[in-house]
């Protein structure tokens, strides 16, 4: 055998001096490898989730920002009724009947809004219901039982305009608005991450970031406050 032959066996039977270090750097490319193929994944699965939550508000932000442009069609409906005078007790107010009432307005003009007030007056009751781009409101003569009932509807632009705000929605709609912002939050966080595994535009969109950072800020300071 060679002198270089067994040079080289020598060198694979017994181990590198730096073997540690290069199984270090080995398991931390890794994991490296894997933390940047996970936030990928979670990025782009996450962005599909709320590609439609994106659009939503995205739209009706520019709706509310622009309300005197997107003007939805309204309208209000005025009417007239009788209900059972025992229900509205003009005499002892622990006897009025507020399920009855609450209930008898509902089926008679199919109001599926959350009722927001029951107000009880001296002579009138006094009941709303309210949900997004709807209101209604229902005032109940104490002594005959003869009401007066308005409703308001907003249109389609109102609905949505008050979905993006919350108003009136209800508190399943403020559980979804949460898990948006998080959805939305956490889509702001992986792209951010995946950033910094790319090396070659890494320190370009930090300073793109940086530079829309300081946009926002100059805006405020110049213009707002």
């Amino acid at each position: 055998m060679s002198i270089k032959r067994k040079q080289a066996a020598i060198n694979i039977d017994q181990p590198s001096s730096n073997g540690g270090q290069s199984g270090t750097v080995s398991r931390y490319v890794h994991v490296k490898r894997k933390t940047a193929v996970f936030l990928r994944w979670l990025h782009i699965y996450i962005s599909m989730i709320s590609f439609a939550i994106v659009f939503f508000f995205a739209a009706t932000g520019l709706t509310l920002n622009h309300a005197d442009k997107f003007i939805g069609r309204s309208h209000t409906l005025q009417e007239k009724g009788n209900m059972n005078p025992a229900w509205v007790n003009p005499t002892d107010t622990l006897r009025i009947a507020r399920l009855d009432i609450v209930e008898f307005v509902r089926s008679r003009y199919k109001i599926r809004a959350a009722l927001s007030d029951f107000r009880i007056e001296d002579s009138q009751i006094g009941v709303s219901f309210k949900g997004p781009g709807y209101a209604a409101d229902i005032f109940i003569d104490r002594q005959s039982g003869s009401y007066d009932i308005s409703q308001t509807s907003a249109g389609f632009v109102g609905v949505i305009n008050d979905l993006h705000k919350g108003r009136d929605t209800g508190h399943v709609w403020s559980v979804f608005i949460d898990i948006s912002a998080i959805l939305l939050a956490l889509v702001s966080l992986t792209g951010f991450f995946l950033l910094l595994f790319l090396k070659r535009k890494r320190m370009s969109g930090l300073v793109i970031a940086g530079c829309g950072l300081l946009l926002a800020y100059l805006v405020y300071t110049i213009w707002i406050k």
